[in-house]
């Protein structure tokens, strides 16, 4: 019985030293971080700032790839699909959960494909609004575009961009029309709305500051649960009366699923001490980021329910990719 037993049992302590061992010796060689991005973008530079500050702590490079293409999907699979061993990471943002319900006939199930590392960032986003128009707070813009439905347009960075994606979640909760006008990034459409060709838009917070404090257009919310230590004159949307609204843009790391436990708590615990660098807050928040630095098992929940989150807000708005 005992020698049966122990055959039995063989195949799980080999499994358990393995693990131990792999997570013991981790890194021995080079970590790739994937960027589902372009070289220069804020997934880019954030990716390298951290792919520097762990090469030095952990004694390892770590390398940013950029994989870019179909809304972050093409670097995303590439991480799905590779091995679970913590060689090779991804620049998680708030693409990830979106374009798990905007692109059909994904090869990877975002909500379980992953494990997360940690949520490294959020940012909400500023409603802003042009200056001749007549709504100057977020109720007047409900009552106005209650009373000229379809006539309203908001501009955004392009499809199932957060930004695209927040002021559709907007229209369904206040129950308005807009209609959306996507651009080939954020520049274009901040030209459209100072001019007037648009009259609303959700974009980062940082993007929008410039043209704010200037006033070439008028702030009118913030997508986030509490007001921003950037513009603290400017209401929250939960504030402005639409309840329970929440949106963030974030960055986080995420590793294949199956990645020892062992080399996600390594990597975690040293992302977090990055965080916890003088430059490398200053870079956050000057970007207008809310450093989070969470568990693995914090950041899996958040990633869980942005999945189920933006999931209703597509299927509702029937947001198709270009």
């Amino acid at each position: 019985m005992r020698s049966r037993l122990a055959l039995l049992l063989a195949p799980v302590f080999a499994l358990a030293f393995s693990a131990g061992a792999i997570a013991q010796n981790f890194p021995n060689r080079p970590v790739r971080i994937v960027v589902a991005f372009a070289p220069g973008t804020t997934s880019d530079i954030i990716g390298r700032m951290f792919a520097d500050k762990l090469g030095q702590a952990m004694g390892q490079p770590f390398v940013v790839e950029n994989r870019t293409g179909a809304g972050g999907t093409i670097g995303a699979e590439s991480v799905a699909r590779a091995a679970a061993d913590g060689y090779t990471l991804l620049l998680s943002t708030a693409a990830l959960p979106v374009s798990a319900h905007v692109f059909p006939n994904l090869k990877y199930d975002t909500a379980k494909d992953f494990a997360s590392v940690t949520v490294i960032s959020h940012s909400p986003l500023l409603l802003a609004a042009n200056l001749d128009f007549p709504a100057k707070t977020v109720q007047e813009l409900v009552r106005h575009a209650r009373a000229n439905p379809g006539r309203v347009a908001f501009g955004s960075a392009g499809v199932g961009t957060s930004h695209h994606l927040t002021g559709e979640k907007f229209k369904l909760d206040t129950g308005i029309d807009l209609v959306h006008v996507p651009y080939k990034g954020s520049g274009p459409a901040h030209i459209d709305l100072m001019g007037g060709q648009i009259q609303l838009m959700f974009d980062n917070i940082v993007a929008l500051m410039p043209h704010v404090k200037s006033g070439k257009v008028r702030a009118l919310a913030v997508s986030s649960a509490k007001r921003h230590d950037l513009l603290p004159e400017v209401p929250t949307l939960q504030e402005a009366g639409v309840r329970d609204f929440e949106t963030v843009a974030w960055f986080g790391l995420v590793a294949p699923a199956g990645t020892p436990g062992g080399v996600v708590a390594q990597l975690n615990g040293e992302t977090l001490k990055a965080l916890q660098l003088p430059d490398v807050r200053k870079r956050l928040l000057d970007g207008g980021s809310n450093i989070i630095g969470n568990s693995p098992e914090a950041a899996d929940r958040f990633l869980r329910d942005e999945v189920d989150k933006w999931g209703k807000v597509v299927r509702a708005a029937n947001v198709k990719p270009n």
